[in-house]
């Protein structure tokens, strides 16, 4: 049966990517077939195939079998900015209506494990009425909560935790990133999120010189999402 979740973040630059590129690494090493959806990418550089997204690559690389990129990623936007406030800069459409049929494409396609990666933490516009966050409440998606562990972490994944309750969702298991290397107590911090998260913790990730998806797969467990 297919799995499908919606992937998140404590705040932007945090390693959702990097996490979610990792998990369809396991499940692909797995025998699991793989498919990935970031709907909207903020920050693209122009290409001769056009518009592409180091994110959403990264994801593609991990899709097995292959999927185009117009369909992992089909709102691209060249400006690293909020993405509601790009789009309006580069007149591009973008509402909850056209995210969820991208997505839908691609759960066609009944792969045994699909992530849909959001942009940035989970309030984030999509226009002026719209948020992100809408997308998996319209899609009915678990999440996955990917928490970058540093001073404030806990504060921003018990918000987290209560939004995404507050929206009917199920949270399906979250992420320790250690994006601080330099973070105070991080033991004691983990330990305060584990009690306080009723999740399944999927794995601790430490501070990699090289975080490609292979690397990064060792420190989790995909088995619960799968």
């Amino acid at each position: 049966m297919s799995k499908r979740y919606f992937v998140t973040g404590t705040d932007t630059e945090i390693g959702k990517t990097t996490i979610a590129a990792a998990l369809l690494h396991a499940a692909r090493v797995g025998g699991l077939s793989t498919a990935a959806v970031k709907p909207v990418a903020a920050g693209c550089e122009r290409t001769s195939d056009g518009l592409r997204n180091e994110d959403a690559l990264a994801l593609q690389a991990e899709c097995s079998p292959a999927l185009a990129y117009e369909l992992i990623n089909p709102i691209t936007l060249e400006a690293a900015i909020a993405p509601h406030i790009a789009a309006k800069e580069e007149g591009a459409a973008l509402t909850l209506e056209i995210l969820a049929g991208a997505c839908l494409q691609v759960f066609d396609r009944e792969r045994d494990l699909t992530l849909v990666e959001g942009a940035g933490g989970w309030r984030v516009p999509l226009n002026d009425d719209e948020l992100l966050s809408e997308l998996a409440v319209e899609l009915k998606l678990p999440v996955v909560l990917v928490v970058g562990m540093r001073l404030g972490c806990i504060n921003h994944a018990l918000l987290t935790c209560e939004a995404i309750a507050a929206d009917g969702l199920q949270l399906a298991g979250w992420v320790a990133n250690h994006v601080d290397p330099d973070m105070s107590r991080p033991d004691e911090n983990l330990a305060t999120l584990q009690q306080l998260i009723k999740a399944p913790l999927l794995g601790r990730v430490p501070r990699l010189d090289n975080a490609d998806a292979a690397s990064v797969a060792a420190y989790l467990d995909v088995t619960p999402l799968v």
